[in-house]
């Protein structure tokens, strides 16, 4: 009989290796080149955090509700930072596979709003001070990123463009038609389900949306969803090398052959040649103050300042 990968003993058993130590200290030779990568990542995300420390007086303490986009699997010893529009749906069907404990074993399986169920997976937050201490030194901390732009468009076209999500047309949809849209017509005062992405704009560009409270986790920066300024982690994935990225966070925790990171739809994925028409459809002051908005998340994890900004 074929033992389950995914039980409660199935990683951490006593004398063996988790992920953290893998990563650190490669036991296999394949590990040590992707090992170097993510070394030169973790850098990166240091010496920028660095650099925004010594320009900001800014000093703030970490709290239960920091910690909230933080996915705990206990088996495995592993903490991630869910980035939405970063394949955050199927990371979360692969963390109910890895903390299922047998009940799933295809993350494609899994539908997706299930997945985003929060009774689904269990938070950070959730822990006590002690607990969330012990797990922040212990468990293998990991996040996937994007470039910015890129995820910010994705964030427009999947919440602004598709008739299925109407909730947020009218939480934020009949908000921005108001506020920014001259003569708009009743339907749309009612139902937010047109706004244009240089109305969408408006309203990131706007003081008066910083002063509503944080930005919706779908366009909200990983600086603020994540706080790599705060939390070290180790294993810092891309959205543009996804697949061997998740592959080697999977052989790490040593699932890798029991679990695979579903593929993903290159076809309909917003690509840089889209933000660069959407982003040309707005202001040059527009496009500055979204560019600062956004700027730690491009210095953090070395994205490019984008060359079709008409930047002054």
């Amino acid at each position: 009989m074929r033992r389950n990968p995914f039980g409660a003993d199935g990683c951490c058993r006593k004398g063996s290796r988790n992920a953290l130590q893998e990563l650190y200290s490669p036991s296999q030779s394949e590990f040590s080149g992707l090992a170097v990568l993510h070394q030169s990542r973790r850098d990166q995300v240091l010496e920028s955090c660095r650099a925004h420390s010594e320009s900001s007086r800014k000093r703030r303490v970490l709290t239960p509700d920091d910690l909230k986009h933080l996915v705990v699997d206990e088996d495995h010893q592993l903490l991630y930072c869910y980035v939405p529009k970063v394949a955050c749906t199927n990371w979360k069907r692969v963390m109910m596979v890895l903390t299922g404990r047998g009940k799933y074993s295809d993350p494609m399986e899994i539908p997706s709003n299930e997945a985003h169920l929060s009774a689904n997976l269990k938070t950070l937050n959730q822990y006590s001070i002690a607990d969330i201490n012990h797990r922040l030194k212990h468990y293998l901390k990991f996040l996937f990123v994007r470039e910015p732009f890129e995820r910010l468009v994705s964030a427009y076209r999947n919440k602004f463009t598709l008739k299925y999500n109407s909730s947020f047309h009218k939480r934020f949809g009949t908000r921005i038609v108001r506020r920014y849209r001259k003569n708009a017509t009743a339907d749309a005062l009612l139902n937010g389900a047109d706004v244009q992405f240089r109305e969408f704009a408006e309203y990131l560009a706007d003081p008066l949306t910083a002063r509503d409270g944080p930005l919706n986790e779908h366009w909200q920066t990983v600086y603020q969803l994540c706080h790599p300024c705060h939390i070290h982690y180790d294993l810092v994935g891309k959205y543009e090398t996804l697949e061997e990225d998740a592959g080697f966070l999977l052989r790490l925790a040593g699932v890798g052959d029991a679990v695979r990171f579903p593929a993903y739809a290159k076809s309909t994925r917003t690509t840089d040649a889209m933000a660069a028409a959407f982003f040309g459809n707005i202001s040059t002051a527009q496009q500055a103050h979204i560019y600062r908005l956004y700027r730690q998340d491009f210095l953090l994890f070395n994205y490019s300042q984008p060359a079709y900004l008409r930047l002054e």
